[in-house]
């Protein structure tokens, strides 16, 4: 067994969802920070655009249209990584979708079965390519950071699918880090509530609440949840977060509301 070097790690990343939203927003911080990033994503134009808004930050952009539920393209993906810098050093993944509200028996088997493959096979298949990487590179290491959920901890109401991905993220964040001590390799888990992004925009009329009605909840800024993938990413080997939540300050979920 390997001991952590506990140098502060920095170098290539890999942003999983991208393209818009806490994607984009912890691709740019971490370039702005320095960082080298592969931001990758089903949509090739809004990746480029990304890019683009990072032109004159001290990192790098490169942009790589991929699709998290196809294994061949999460292997080209990480290969392409390779070649590029030699190196994968964090992967943030990132990549996640929301489904229609329904009540459980509602929910048809073609919808949750999307939901899984995007949220929990797709951050899968990343972790086990970045897990590959870091595992055989020298030096050997480096980190992985699962986009999980408040909805890891307390679910939303009719979410059913959502739900169950993020408990099961936690248990692939846990099992990584367990799996990865050996060869430098961290985890952690960062569990975000009310983000402003183009995701949330459908609850700016009210969020439904338990009791059958709607309320406007407060959402909190997209940069600060990047501030936060920033701060873990650049801790060093020989420390992790392994959870982290941060939320609208006001959101009803701590408590009653």
């Amino acid at each position: 067994m390997s001991a952590p070097t506990g140098k502060q790690l920095s170098g290539t990343a890999v942003v999983t969802g991208a393209g818009s939203g806490i994607g984009a927003a912890a691709a740019l911080a971490l370039a702005g920070q320095g960082w080298q990033v592969i931001v990758a994503g089903r949509r090739a134009e809004a990746l480029e655009q990304v890019a683009a808004d990072g032109a004159s930050l001290p990192g790098e952009l490169c942009a790589v249209p991929t699709d998290v539920t196809d294994e061949a393209a999460v292997i080209a993906l990480f290969e392409r990584a390779v070649a590029a810098y030699g190196r994968v050093d964090l992967l943030f993944n990132n990549a996640g979708m929301f489904a229609p509200a329904r009540e459980p028996d509602e929910i048809p088997l073609a919808e949750w079965n999307a939901v899984l493959a995007v949220n929990l096979t797709g951050a899968f298949l990343c972790a086990r390519e970045a897990f590959r990487v870091m595992r055989s590179q020298r030096p050997q290491g480096g980190r992985i950071i699962n986009n999980g959920s408040i909805s890891a901890h307390v679910p939303r109401v009719r979410s059913t699918a959502y739900t169950v991905t993020k408990h099961a993220i936690t248990g692939l964040t846990k099992s990584t880090s367990l799996d990865g001590r050996p060869y430098d390799i961290a985890c952690g888990q960062i569990d975000i509530g009310n983000a402003a992004t183009p995701l949330t925009q459908q609850w700016d009329a009210g969020t439904p609440q338990p009791d059958g009605s709607l309320r406007v909840e407060p959402k909190m800024d997209v940069g600060d949840v990047a501030r936060a993938v920033v701060y873990m990413a650049g801790l060093p080997l020989a420390a992790n977060v392994l959870s982290m939540t941060v939320m609208a300050t006001a959101m009803p979920y701590v408590g009653r509301g």
